[in-house]
């Protein structure tokens, strides 16, 4: 029996073991509109029971030794390593991956593990000043459980990085995966952490609509919601924990700019540029969504990227395609709007805008400006639009004209020029000679403004910070005298 097989978990979610639910729905491949697969889907009322077997379950975990919950997280990540090929094949066909994307993504979600393991045994606490003959700390608590809510766009990636940091410090999780990715998502690292070994009742995949994630965000034993998606519906769900007094880590969306000074190798600028916004169609929180060049070098710089956009293979990725589907026709409709009302506002297509089917070939769209579609908006496709700059302050008052602050790139043959002048751009991220799409495990990654409330994820001190609760303990030889 092969890793992963498709009779164990075919129209079933993760709850307590594998079972059927009341409901199921197809995973549906958007390079063909095949249907590859069933899920099964969640209810509110399986969300108030995996609250109650999680919690149930927390409450043993919180106290294995730290070097047990490591152990779990090693064969998890070994797990994910060996049967990378099998998530890549899951990535390709339900959420459209290229083949290099997804084995990029795999190999990342097992470094999410491997990284986690080496949280569980961070100190977790500090000795403080007290002027008192006593001890005095400070130590962090598990929260208890974790609700995640995950995206479609790097559905394993974003689902890891909250789920294996979680569980490694004594968490329980129950995770809700986007519909749209419900095995890259959900199923698969279900499968994996059951083989691993973690206990029964930690882990629960609840996939299913917006029905699932309320309940989930108001289940009350739930005290941290772990939010990746949309900057609408991340308003939605932290107006709604803060409500009801948890916290909620939100990433959200971005509009992020590639800045290109005029002393960059004009190519290699082109290069970056095309990467940055063509990558997985675009359908990234940290995608190039504005190219903003100095006049100089601004006409070359759109014609090679151009020509690099004209050059890009569009197709199934099983096929070998880098560039695959845009994962629905609602996705597919809202980026030819933008590109298409961002044209008759003045703004010229060097390439592409057209599509077949789900398929949207790389467009590159020149002389944007700040009032058009493509500069205001997030697009979440592969679409560069390109802003022209003659001066700094100009540069400055065109690259802050956004609410989000995710990830910026400045590409410049001074390195130290270039990061004095990223003081001036608020972001969460910044890279400096390279575009804006990248991630570790071991770095701090989130937003500011509308694009999240900040790093909760990456590095230890994040995932600590993220998925614990900070205790003060004194401590006394003798009773305290008081006058009372």
């Amino acid at each position: 029996m092969t890793f992963f097989e498709p009779s164990n978990w075919d129209g079933k979610l993760f709850s307590e073991g594998w079972r059927v639910s009341a409901q199921s729905a197809p995973v549906r491949e958007p390079a063909t509109g095949e249907t590859i697969a069933r899920y099964g889907v969640a209810s509110a009322e399986d969300v108030a029971s995996a609250a109650i077997s999680a919690q149930r379950a927390q409450r043993t975990w919180e106290r294995v030794p730290a070097d047990d919950r490591a152990a779990i997280m090693r064969r998890a990540g070994d797990l994910f390593a060996e049967n990378s090929p099998v998530m890549q094949d899951w990535l390709m066909r339900e959420a459209g991956s290229g083949p290099g994307k997804a084995a990029f993504e795999a190999g990342l979600v097992a470094s999410e593990f491997y990284f986690a393991a080496g949280t569980a045994q961070m100190p977790y606490g500090q000795l403080l000043q007290s002027n008192r003959p006593r001890l005095s700390m400070a130590r962090r608590r598990p929260v208890g459980t974790v609700g995640v809510i995950s995206p479609f766009n790097f559905p394993g990636i974003l689902t890891a990085r909250s789920v294996a940091p979680a569980l490694a410090l004594g968490n329980a999780v129950i995770l809700k995966p986007d519909p749209r990715t419900s095995v890259a998502g959900g199923l698969f690292f279900a499968a994996v952490l059951e083989a691993a070994g973690l206990p029964e009742g930690l882990f629960h995949v609840l996939p299913g609509g917006a029905e699932v994630g309320s309940a989930l965000v108001e289940e009350p034993s739930v005290r941290v919601i772990s939010f990746t998606g949309s900057t609408q519906a991340g308003r939605a769900v932290g107006e709604r924990a803060g409500r009801l007094l948890k916290r909620a880590h939100l990433e959200l969306g971005g509009n992020n700019a590639l800045v290109v000074l005029d002393d960059v190798d004009v190519e290699a600028a082109a290069s970056a540029g095309a990467w940055g916004s063509f990558l997985h169609q675009g359908q990234i929180c940290m995608t190039t969504g504005r190219h903003l060049v100095h006049e100089r070098i601004y006409d070359e710089y759109v014609e090679r990227l151009s020509t690099k956009a004209k050059n890009i293979p569009v197709g199934n990725p099983l096929d070998g395609a880098p560039l695959g589907p845009i994962i629905d026709a609602n996705q597919l409709s809202k980026i030819d709007s933008i590109v298409h009302d961002t044209v008759k506002a003045g703004a010229t297509l060097t390439a592409g805008g057209s599509h077949r089917d789900l398929f949207y070939d790389a467009t590159v769209l020149a002389d944007v400006t700040p009032d058009h579609r493509a500069f205001a908006e997030e697009i979440f496709g592969p679409v560069a639009p390109v802003t022209r700059f003659s001066s700094i302050d100009e540069l400055i008052e065109i690259a802050t004209a956004t609410d989000y602050g995710l990830s910026l790139g400045i590409l410049s043959n001074d390195a130290y020029r270039a990061f004095e002048l990223s003081d001036r751009i608020p972001s969460g991220i910044i890279h400096i000679n390279d575009q804006t799409v990248d991630d570790e495990a071991v770095a701090p990654f989130g937003g500011v403004g509308a694009s999240g409330t900040g790093a909760r994820f990456g590095g230890h001190e994040a995932n600590i910070e993220a998925f614990t609760e900070t205790q003060w303990i004194t401590v006394q030889a003798d009773i305290a005298r008081y006058p009372f």
